[in-house]
């Protein structure tokens, strides 16, 4: 029980990483309808920013400036890509994302270059057991960041004004803009929030894996959650991040022996599957019903 415990709850922690990139997808779609193909690379430009900052400048003054550079890239987005196809297909949206995202990546790596970086944070990897349960304090440390960075968006989408706003936009363009919301500046905040969402995920899997051109393809790792969750669901996709960090876990401990290893890597997208056969819009997915 106690081996289950420790592999469930390390699972855990991992889908907390999982969410903190489905929601950036999440957060997007439901706001402007647009899938922002381009969350991974996000990430890494966040990663590649941070270590090119820690290399003048200390952590807290670095996180800082990563986090301008984030909102700068948000703003920019929206006023210079998505601001002229307001209205479009979302076929050309998506279009225009996957464009996106090549382009963030190309500016990254022109910038900070392309070889992979290490990023260390001075968090030490400090292995203890509670009740024969072992744990890692980096691991630990980021699933409370991510916890609570969670936790302050929901606070923020409930109770703020601006959140509110944001909310009324979602749900329907055409009636925010009726009582005198701006859709153009709710889509800059959304994705200034999805920019801030993005560097905490590339800090934490930046400092995992190293910055390096892999970590733009964690947004695949999520595609599984939003489909298990709801696309639009924030909600969704916070759970479904769980769900899944904690079944691909579990799979691979106790599944994987009996089938040669690998079963984490296809797992998430097994369940995926299944859900798209008996619930295709998620746990909390909207179900949209067209009359013709």
């Amino acid at each position: 029980m106690a081996f289950f415990l420790e592999v469930l709850f390390n699972g855990l922690l991992v889908g907390i990483m999982y969410s903190l990139v489905a929601l950036g997808f999440a957060l997007i779609y439901k706001a402007s309808d647009v899938f922002n193909f381009a969350q991974g690379d996000m990430s890494l430009f966040a990663g590649l920013a941070l270590v090119g900052f820690l290399t003048v400048m200390p952590l807290w003054l670095a996180l800082i400036c990563t986090i301008g550079v984030m909102t700068i890239l948000a703003y920019g987005t929206v006023f210079i890509v998505f601001r002229p196809l307001v209205a479009r297909p979302p076929l050309i949206l998506f279009m225009a994302a996957i464009g996106l995202s090549f382009l963030v990546q190309g500016i990254g790596q022109s910038i900070w270059g392309t070889q992979p970086k290490g990023l260390f944070l001075g968090i030490p990897e400090i292995t203890f057991d509670i009740k024969e349960v072992f744990l890692n304090t980096f691991d630990l440390t980021f699933g409370g960041v991510a916890g609570v960075l969670v936790v302050g968006l929901v606070l923020f989408f409930q109770k703020t004004r601006t959140g509110r706003a944001l909310r009324a936009v979602a749900d329907d363009h055409e009636a925010a803009l009726s009582v005198g919301i701006p859709l153009l500046r709710a889509w800059a905040v959304t994705w200034m929030i999805a920019g801030i969402v993005a560097t905490v995920a590339g800090v934490a899997w930046g400092s995992r894996l190293g910055v390096q051109f892999s970590l733009s393809l964690i947004a695949y790792k999520a595609l599984p959650v939003l489909i298990l969750g709801g696309i639009d669901s924030i909600t969704g996709a916070i759970l479904a991040g769980l769900v899944v960090g904690a079944g691909e876990n579990l799979a691979e401990v106790f599944l994987g022996p009996y089938v040669g290893g690998g079963i984490q890597t296809f797992f998430p997208y097994l369940l995926a599957l299944l859900f798209l056969w008996f619930r295709p819009y998620g746990m909390f997915g909207k179900e949209i019903i067209e009359r013709v």
